[in-house]
């Protein structure tokens, strides 16, 4: 057995990241006072001065340096950057206006969407199982749209979003963090403008709104750097088809806050819809465990 199947340490990492990601609706849901583009713009440029000093007291603030100095990267990441600036602030939106469920759907549908992308993109092949977990996905989908009487958008433009950021970044030559650090100070000079017209306008909700609604602004950048951290950390430790099993514990969190502490409505014709998710990243989920079960055991057969 490798080291990365016995990292207890890297496990509890990657659980704890995706754990704070799925209460981070208890932590919106506190702002919700606040304008979702005003949340954002704090976010990014607390996020922005965290990042850089946690790549400071790291040593490894030259990385950025050297990010900054090929247009080309920046280019993309200025790309990437846009992604997850949209994705942030339609997940902040959504969390404000009590459609919890509709971004843990989202997250849920995550995964099987970053398959399809492998197919069209990156021209991956898909074996049985994965095809049936698809489908089964397109088909909850589609009945929760039938549901609703419209199409999932929330769900659809976090599932879409994330999964285009994620397959950028895979094909993008940088760190995570000097990525991420490169895409907020990219959005900076976006944010800082936004929120000075904010303040001058009185609207700033920094000075306005108290100050514990301004420890959470300031805070929203911690919370975005602290389970960066951890993921990364658990990612190198841990196997791969382990962090995409733990990672379903975002949306399910998710879920549980939305229907529990802000009681939003779930019920069995919803449920049913959700069944269906579910039952395609069972599907999904066993069969990655399974390949990389067949492949760490035949890594471990003796040379013929």
């Amino acid at each position: 057995m490798t080291r990365a199947h016995l990292s207890k340490r890297g496990l509890a990492a990657a659980a704890a990241a995706f754990s704070i990601w799925g209460l981070f609706p208890v932590y919106l849901h506190a702002l919700s006072g606040v304008a979702a583009l005003q949340v954002i713009a704090h976010r990014i440029a607390w996020s922005c001065l965290f990042l850089s000093t946690w790549l400071l007291l790291r040593g490894q603030l030259g990385l950025l340096s050297v990010t900054l100095a090929r247009p080309a990267l920046l280019a993309r990441l200025a790309v990437t950057a846009t992604l997850i600036s949209t994705n942030w602030l339609v997940y902040v939106w959504s969390v404000a206006h009590n459609h919890i469920v509709d971004t843990s759907l989202g997250y849920y549908i995550n995964p099987l969407v970053n398959v399809l992308f492998g197919v069209i993109v990156l021209r991956e092949r898909l074996n049985r199982a994965q095809w049936v977990a698809v489908a089964l996905a397109a088909l909850a989908v589609l009945y929760l749209a039938l549901l609703a009487g419209r199409p999932p958008w929330i769900a659809g433009t976090l599932a879409v979003s994330f999964s285009l950021y994620g397959l950028l970044r895979k094909v993008i030559s940088v760190d995570a963090l000097p990525g991420l650090a490169t895409e907020t100070l990219l959005l900076m000079p976006l944010a800082l403008a936004y929120l000075a017209w904010c303040q001058w306008t009185g609207s700033g909700a920094l000075t306005t709104h108290g100050p514990a609604i301004a420890a959470l602004l300031v805070g929203s950048g911690l919370v975005t750097s602290i389970p960066l951290f951890l993921f990364a950390y658990g990612a190198r430790a841990l196997p791969y088809s382990t962090v995409g099993v733990l990672q379903y514990i975002a949306p399910t969190l998710q879920l549980v806050c939305a229907v529990v502490l802000f009681h939003e409505g779930f019920d069995v014709a919803l449920a049913a819809g959700f069944v269906l998710i579910w039952a395609a990243l069972l599907i999904y989920a066993i069969d990655g465990l399974w390949r990389a079960h067949s492949a760490a055991r035949a890594a471990r057969a003796p040379a013929a």
